[in-house]
């Protein structure tokens, strides 16, 4: 059996994140979800454990991170086309996500990035594996 990953990710305002996660078409595991965290689906073998700060401070004796101000982590989703990216980002942006930075295109790669309600950053990137020098 693969691996599973379950990605960790403070937020302020847990329904709001819900609620945007949602326009872009995500779902949340029931199971998992309560009133201080809830568990997005990336897809069958990647999560992302959104939890309200207060609730993540009981897994860290760390300070939480302000992402609009330090860089935590980056987290990338690979996407089935160029058209694919192009469609997440604007989901994004209608549902309140800034944009990061200005598309990358590498011919063989194409990544755009947004910043999430809470500043974390996700790049949603297509590859097309034969186009890649090896």
């Amino acid at each position: 059996m693969p691996s599973k990953i379950f990605v960790n990710l403070p937020v302020k305002d847990l329904a709001k994140s819900k609620e945007f996660f949602i326009k872009l078409g995500y779902t949340f595991d029931a199971q998992f979800t309560d009133d201080k965290n809830a568990c997005l689906v990336i897809n069958e073998y990647i999560y992302a454990m959104l939890l309200n700060e207060e609730f993540f401070k009981n897994f860290t004796k760390r300070d939480i991170t302000d992402p609009r101000t330090a860089n935590e982590c980056m987290l990338a989703i690979s996407l089935d086309s160029r058209e694919a990216v192009d469609q997440m980002l604007e989901k994004a942006i209608a549902a309140g996500a800034n944009e990061y930075k200005k598309p990358d295109d590498h011919g063989f790669m194409y990544e755009r990035d947004f910043e999430d309600l809470d500043g974390h950053i996700w790049s949603m990137f297509w590859m097309d594996a034969s186009k890649m020098q090896k």
